[in-house]
């Protein structure tokens, strides 16, 4: 008869034999830092494996598999979890040490490819809390199962409960945590004076037409880091911008609840006016070509009045830079002679006596105490509309009719609030001691907003040869038109 080959290692000196122990360690969120969690139940597995140890049988702790603060219930990849089954596949080891099944999996789906692994290769299972989970029996994978559908359960529990918290906490206009938002210290309440100020600054310059570009730019030369000490971007800045709680305004699943507990960086009036020109999404379809020269899209064609483009004229785009129309070939002019002779028309009417006159404000005047008033009583309505509905006092008909007058308040609302506030574009330009300097120092963008503020030019075609003079440009061929 052939001899009988045990699969089993045996200690050479004790004699004993020796069940090779892969001790897997896992918790959610590691509050106190440095994985002290992990390391408890490594010492609580140690302690096991040394219970389990007999005369005959030595459990030995082989390799130790640990994933620090990764929830299971997530879905995330556990890398340590997927390297312990892969070493399982590979027959290295025979028996699975954990804190409780919970730490192993809490997903039905994870569970069952975990007895896929241990059922064909009578792989153990023990744990501290749970006890023994003998997978090769029906009757150990229908406890296994159980185990997994009630920790399971405590899970999606515990979720609910937070959200409830969260809900709460958002009425009341509290802080529920996360990342540190800038402008705010880590409990997310106590504004930080530098970053507030950098905050303010900023909105003040992007209404007043400035891009998000180059303010991202302005504060990384002066040193400001994000919130998490990276250089700002446009993109990064205009997520931070966009933010309700700069406004002192709580939101719960992106919709605005009411005020926050926490004090406002941003006047609301000037954040809704800035959020509303964020949120228009014709910005991002002309920004990679009109803010490339001081005209395109601002100068008008002679002919048609459609916008004007910049082009080169010339084979093999070595040619002359010129703004041509839009439309048609009607009007083709040298660049760089338009827009000289527009900043020179600017700067001379800046320079005039009358110059502060052109910092009046022409928008419409909006009643801001009004409108807050209005969406403040909005919000409560709905609010006692919601209440009456939990409270069974009326249908999800009438709840339907009776919210869409309050919903309409708040939305007009918080559209008239956002066109309360438009910085002008000069403000600090006509005050400035050397004009001509200030001019020089501003991004291209504040350029053409004050172009745009200040005046309409129309581009003209020119006359042909030689002009009164002996020059052969035309000034005339470019009309301004003060605004």
């Amino acid at each position: 008869m052939p001899e009988h080959h045990d699969p089993f290692e045996y200690d050479p000196f004790s004699g004993r034999r020796v069940i090779r122990c892969f001790a897997y360690a896992r918790i959610s969120e590691d509050r106190e830092g440095a994985g002290l969690g992990v390391e408890r139940q490594h010492e609580d597995m140690d302690e096991l494996a040394a219970q389990l140890t007999t005369r005959d049988v030595e459990y030995r702790i082989v390799r130790r598999f640990e994933d620090n603060d990764l929830s299971a219930y997530t879905g995330k990849p556990r890398p340590d979890y997927l390297a312990m089954l892969t070493a399982l596949r590979a027959d290295e080891g025979d028996c699975v040490l954990a804190w409780h099944t919970d730490r192993l999996h809490r997903s039905p789906a994870e569970l069952e490819e975990y007895i896929d692994v241990c059922e064909p290769r009578r792989i153990d299972t023990r744990t501290v809390k749970a006890g023994h989970l003998d997978l090769t029996t029906a009757t150990g994978r229908m406890i296994a199962r159980q185990l997994g559908v009630q920790a399971r359960y405590e899970v999606e529990r515990m979720v609910e409960r937070q959200k409830r918290a969260r809900v709460q906490k958002v009425a009341r206009g509290e802080y529920c945590g996360g990342p540190r938002p800038y402008g705010y210290e880590s409990d997310g309440t106590t504004p930080v004076p530098e970053e507030a100020e950098a905050l303010r600054e900023a909105a003040d310059a992007f209404l007043a037409g400035a891009s998000l570009r180059s303010i991202a730019a302005d504060m990384n030369r002066r040193g400001l880091k994000t919130s998490t000490g990276a250089d700002w971007e446009g993109e990064s800045l205009a997520r931070v911008l966009k933010r309700p709680r700069n406004a002192g305004i709580a939101v719960l699943q992106g919709k605005e609840v009411g005020a926050a507990a926490w004090p406002a960086i941003i006047e609301e009036p000037k954040w809704r006016s800035m959020a509303a020109i964020l949120a228009d999404p014709s910005r991002t379809s002309a920004s990679s070509t009109a803010l490339k020269h001081l005209g395109s899209g601002l100068y008008l064609c002679g002919k048609c009045s459609a916008t004007m483009r910049s082009a080169t004229k010339g084979a093999s785009g070595r040619g002359m830079h010129v703004y041509r129309c839009r439309v048609q070939p009607h009007v083709s002019r040298k660049l760089d002679l338009v827009d000289d002779l527009v900043q020179l028309g600017a700067l001379e009417r800046l320079s005039r006596p009358d110059a502060a006159d052109l910092i009046a404000a022409r928008e419409p005047t909006v009643d801001v105490e009004g409108a807050q008033r209005t969406m403040r009583e909005a919000r409560a309505m709905l609010d006692e509309l919601a209440s009456a509905l939990g409270a069974g006092e009326m249908d999800m008909r009438e709840w339907r009719t009776a919210s869409q007058a309050a919903k309409r308040r708040l939305t007009d609302a918080e559209a008239e609030l956002s066109s309360a506030v438009a910085i002008n574009p000069l403000v600090g330009l006509v005050m400035a001691d050397d004009i001509q300097k200030e001019w020089k120092g501003l991004d291209l963008s504040r350029k053409r907003s004050i172009i745009d503020y200040m005046m309409t030019v129309t581009v003209l075609p020119a006359q042909r040869g030689r002009q009164p003079g002996g020059g052969y440009s035309d000034p005339k061929a470019v009309r301004i038109d003060w605004k």
